[in-house]
């Protein structure tokens, strides 16, 4: 979710574009345009310290050297859970339907067996949350069951590809084309430019919008 994980680092540190770019994996421009809301879709942060990528110390030093590469940590391998119900502390208990209605919504390819697996939820209450039945559905929101700390990334991609590879649909591809990077440029470039040309026409409309009157109908006698 690299697009996701930039998303969080513009809106909470001082990093450079760059700095975002090379770390995510993405293009300058791409990262210019999440920071300017210009990118098609509103993107829900993905906090890379949460979830074992990087740590604030790392962050820190990208900000006091702009010149300075972040470094990925790399996460030990998650343990082999046995066999038997996930254990979810209570205090994280109540946002597992957040984490139910965020795979519904965003791979629904996923099978209820599986997000049983992955939350450590029951079918029943699965299913109340896809028909809408659910007796707190008015103040379910989605949110990333990793963000949440319900799941590991890894467990929730090994979900998706499983279920995507089950329904016989590829795993989409979000590296973007040359040709949406050179759509992306064109974008911004002719936002900066209608932005200036606004701006050039509101000070033209301001210098001759009655600029020699001091109040409607007298004219300032100093002006000439």
């Amino acid at each position: 979710m690299p697009h996701a994980t930039a998303a969080w680092l513009v809106d909470n540190t001082s990093l450079s574009f760059t700095q975002i770019a090379e770390f995510c994996g993405l293009h300058i421009l791409e990262v210019q345009a999440i920071a300017d809301d210009t990118a098609a879709t509103k993107l829900t942060g993905r906090d890379p310290i949460r979830a074992g990528e990087l740590t604030h110390e790392e962050i820190e030093k990208g900000q006091a050297d702009g010149d300075y590469r972040l470094h990925i940590i790399k996460a030990n391998d998650a343990p082999v859970r046995t066999k038997g119900p996930r254990y979810t502390p209570v205090s994280k208990r109540q946002d597992k339907p957040d984490g139910i209605a965020w795979i519904i919504k965003n791979h629904p390819d996923v099978t209820d067996g599986q997000i049983s697996k992955l939350i450590g939820t029951t079918r029943t209450t699965i299913a109340s949350i896809r028909d809408r039945s659910h007796w707190n559905m008015a103040n379910i929101q989605p949110k990333d069951p990793v963000t949440l700390g319900l799941t590991s990334q890894r467990e929730l991609d090994a979900a998706v590809a499983k279920a995507a590879k089950a329904s016989g649909n590829a795993v989409a591809d979000t590296a973007p084309s040359a040709e949406d990077r050179e759509a992306l440029i064109s974008q911004l470039r002719a936002e900066r430019e209608r932005q200036a040309a606004q701006a050039e026409a509101a000070l033209a409309a301001e210098a001759d919008d009655g600029s020699d009157e001091i109040v409607p109908g007298i004219k300032d006698p100093f002006k000439h």
